[in-house]
C-alpha cells in the first residue's frame, strides 16, 4: 500500500504534525530511526513553555511560538501534562545588560506580549531572595512556565495512533526514490515505505533528507546543550525561571525549577560536527558551575542528581524553514530550534493549512479520538499511589517500585503496554520517572529491567 502522508521524525514536532493530520480521512505513518518517540532533541531540552516574548518580530517562529504557547497550555490542562506557570525574570548584571531591558520589553510588545515589567534591583531580590550579589535590575515575564518535556510527544503520538496513524519506528531512511508514478518510496532498514506526500520533520537529520529530494539550501549544525539537575532539596532556592539577558552569543545559562521538583542549571551551547555527540564533559560542567555560582551561589552547596546533554538543530538562517514542493509532494519543516516544544502544536495546525491547497483531500473524520490522559508524573500532580480509588480497582497502583520518585508497578506496567509503549528503561523513565531519582536506578533498576524483560517474553510467547 501507499500512504497519503509519511512524516519523517517522531519528535515533538513530527508527532504534533501527525496528530493534527490524523483528524482527517488520510492514511498516515510516522517514521523514525529510533525505537521510541521523542528520542532526539525532544527528550533533552530546558522544558520551558515560552511566551515568545524575545522572538524576532515578524518571523514565522514568533507567530508559531505565540500561538503554540496557548495551544499547548490548554492541551496540558486537558491531558494532565505537568505544567507550572512560574514566571521568569531576566537578570541584568551590568550596565550594558540593564540598558537592554527596555529594548527587550519593546520587543515583547512587538510580539504581542504586553505583560513584561522592568524591575529595580530591590524588586528582583524580593522575587529571588537567593540571587547572587550584584544584580542591577531585571525584566519580569510573568507568563513563562515550566512543563514536562516528555509527555507532550507521548500524548501527541498516542492520539495520532488512536486515530489510525501507523508508528514505524527503528527505520533509518537509507534512500529516497521520488515520485515514480505519483508515489515516493522511502528505503529503510525494515523495507520500503511508499507514500504520496513526505513531510520532513527529521530534526538533526532534516538536511540529509532534504538533500535526498535534490536540495542544498541549509545545513544542520548540532548544538550541544549540557545541563545539571540538582536534588529536590534545592527547589526552595527559586520558584521562578532565572534567565540571563541575551547577548550576541546566545541566550546563555539559566536556572529553572522543574515540574519534577528539582532545579536545573544550563544549557551550554557548543557547536559540533557530530550529530550523535550527546555525552557530557568535565569542561561543560565546570562552565555551568561557574555560571551557577554567580546566579545563585547557594545552589553549588546542593547535590547534583543527574546530568544530561541534548543536541539542538541549529541552522544558518534566522527563522523556521518551512517549504513545500508540489511537484515532488514534499514538505520541509526544518530549523526548529529550542522553541520547538512550545511551537509544536501550532506547527501541526500550520501544516494543515499549508497542505489544504494541495491535491490532498483534507476531509475531517466523522469520529476522532479524544486527547489521552497522561500519567501524572509532576511533583505537584496527584500521583497514582495517592489515589485510593485507583488502588482499590488495581492494587498495583499502590505498589511502589521506585521509592525516590514514587513510581508504581501499575504505572510501569502501563508504560510498557500502552498505545505508544516504552521499549527500554529510558522510555519507562520518561513515562513514569522510575530510575530518575536520587539513586538513579540503583534500588529499582533491576526490577524495572525485569518488568521490561517479562513484557518482551510475553510478546514473543515464551
Amino acid at each position: 500500500m501507499a500512504y497519503d502522508v509519511v512524516v519523517i521524525g517522531a519528535g515533538v514536532v513530527g508527532t504534533a504534525i501527525a496528530r493534527s493530520l490524523s483528524q482527517f480521512d488520510l492514511e498516515i505513518a510516522v517514521l523514525d530511526a529510533a525505537h521510541d518517540v521523542g528520542q532526539g532533541t525532544s527528550k533533552a531540552n530546558t522544558a520551558i513553555l515560552h511566551t515568545g516574548f524575545d522572538a524576532t518580530p515578524g518571523t514565522l517562529e514568533s507567530r508559531l511560538v505565540r500561538r503554540g504557547y496557548h495551544l499547548l497550555r490548554d492541551y496540558a490542562r486537558e491531558t494532565g501534562i505537568p505544567l507550572e506557570p512560574t514566571g521568569a525574570i531576566l537578570v541584568a548584571w551590568d550596565d550594558e545588560q540593564y540598558s537592554k531591558l527596555a529594548e527587550l520589553k519593546q520587543k515583547a510588545e512587538s510580539n504581542e506580549y504586553r505583560n513584561c515589567t522592568i524591575l529595580s534591583a530591590e524588586e528582583v531580590y524580593r522575587a529571588i531572595q537567593s540571587l547572587g550579589q550584584g544584580a542591577l535590575g531585571g525584566l519580569s515575564v510573568p507568563d513563562e512556565a515550566i512543563i514536562c518535556p516528555w509527555s507532550p510527544t507521548i500524548a501527541f503520538a498516542t492520539e495520532a495512533v488512536e486515530n489510525g496513524v501507523d508508528l514505524l519506528l527503528g527505520r533509518v531512511v537509507s534512500g529516497v526514490d521520488c515520485q515514480v508514478d505519483g508515489v515516493t518510496t522511502l528505503h529503510t532498514v525494515a523495507g520500503p515505505v511508499r507514500t504520496r506526500w513526505v513531510i520532513n520533520a527529521a530534526g538533526l537529520g532534516a538536511d540529509a533528507i532534504d538533500r535526498s529530494f535534490g536540495y542544498d539550501r541549509f545545513a544542520v549544525t548540532p548544538r550541544r546543550g549540557q545541563l545539571l539537575v540538582f536534588d529536590k532539596q534545592a527547589r526552595p532556592l527559586t520558584e521562578k525561571i532565572v534567565l540571563p539577558v541575551p547577548s550576541a552569543l546566545g541566550k546563555g545559562v539559566l536556572i529553572s525549577p522543574t515540574v519534577y521538583g528539582n532545579i536545573m542549571l544550563g544549557p551550554t551551547a557548543e557547536d559540533l560536527d557530530d550529530k550523535s555527540a550527546t555525552q557530557t564533559t568535565q569542561e561543560g560542567f565546570d562552565f555551568l558551575l561557574e555560571k551557577g555560582k554567580r546566579i545563585i551561589p547557594a545552589l553549588l552547596d546542593e547535590e547534583v542528581t543527574a546530568s544530561y546533554a541534548g543536541l539542538r538543530a541549529s541552522i544558518n538562517q534566522g527563522d523556521y524553514l518551512v517549504s513545500r514542493d508540489d511537484t515532488q509532494r514534499y514538505v520541509l519543516v526544518g530549523g526548529i530550534r529550542s522553541t520547538g516544544l512550545t511551537a509544536a502544536m501550532a506547527i501541526g495546525e500550520y501544516l494543515v493549512d499549508f497542505l489544504d491547497t494541495t491535491d490532498l483531500e483534507l476531509t475531517p473524520k466523522n469520529e476522532v479520538s479524544v486527547p489521552p490522559t497522561v500519567n501524572p508524573i509532576g511533583e505537584r500532580s496527584k500521583r497514582p499511589f495517592q489515589r485510593p480509588d485507583l488502588i482499590s480497582k488495581d492494587p498495583e497502583y499502590g505498589e511502589i517500585v521506585c521509592f525516590c520518585e514514587r513510581a508504581t508497578r501499575g504505572e510501569i506496567r502501563d508504560a510498557l503496554c500502552g498505545a505508544v509503549a516504552a521499549v527500554d528503561r529510558a522510555g519507562v523513565s520518561r513515562r513514569t520517572r522510575a530510575t530518575n531519582g536520587r539513586c538513579q536506578g540503583f534500588y529499582c533498576g533491576a526490577e524495572v529491567d525485569a518488568m521490561i524483560s517479562q513484557v518482551k517474553r510475553d510478546e514473543h510467547g515464551f
